[in-house]
């Protein structure tokens, strides 16, 4: 890739700070710098010791997604959604953002109920050691979506925008955009 397409895929804007990063991975030879033209190719050095940690490090977020997942379908009391969206959704978070996960209580179940208080708590605490940011869990029960409609409240173009279902019904058809 050019430091211009590194850039772009890490979000920020100052192409000088990604080449200067750039530079001294290659310093260490974790990533190898070829010319092409007036541009300059990088490319991940396979054979380093570190590249096995790098890409841990890439797949950082599908396994937040795939744990996520996997908890909220371990629920005993389970949502009519889950959804993850914001920041760490969009894959542009960083050290002091939430994760924002939006669930939807099905109907029948209170929201005073023990265990199911019990199940998002521990999904905040997982998410919390998982990733070292907080988990803000917004909440609403079914019986009150078509308010939040009425309203049309700022999380619910959030939602449109970049929600990932981690469970239950899908989004169009839970907002009524179907």
């Amino acid at each position: 890739m050019t430091g211009r397409e590194v850039a772009r895929l890490t979000g920020r804007t100052s192409h000088k700070g990604v080449l200067d990063v750039l530079s001294r991975l290659v310093e260490h030879g974790l990533v190898e710098r070829q010319e092409a033209g007036r541009a300059l190719l990088f490319t991940l050095n396979r054979d380093h010791l570190a590249a096995p940690a790098v890409d841990v490090l890439a797949g950082m977020r599908a396994e937040l997604l795939r744990r996520l997942r996997e908890a909220v379908s371990a629920w005993d009391i389970q949502a009519a959604h889950v959804s993850l969206f914001g920041s760490t959704a969009r894959g542009d978070g960083d050290t002091r953002s939430d994760v924002d996960l939006f669930v939807v209580r099905s109907t029948g179940v209170s929201a005073e109920d023990p265990q199911w208080r019990a199940q998002l708590d521990e999904l905040a605490r997982h998410v919390e050691r998982w990733t070292g940011n907080q988990a803000i869990v917004a909440e609403a029960g079914e019986a009150e979506l078509p308010r939040l409609r009425e309203r049309d409240l700022p999380i619910l173009d959030d939602l449109r925008s970049d929600a990932v279902v981690l469970g239950g019904v899908e989004l169009p058809a839970l907002l009524g955009t179907t």
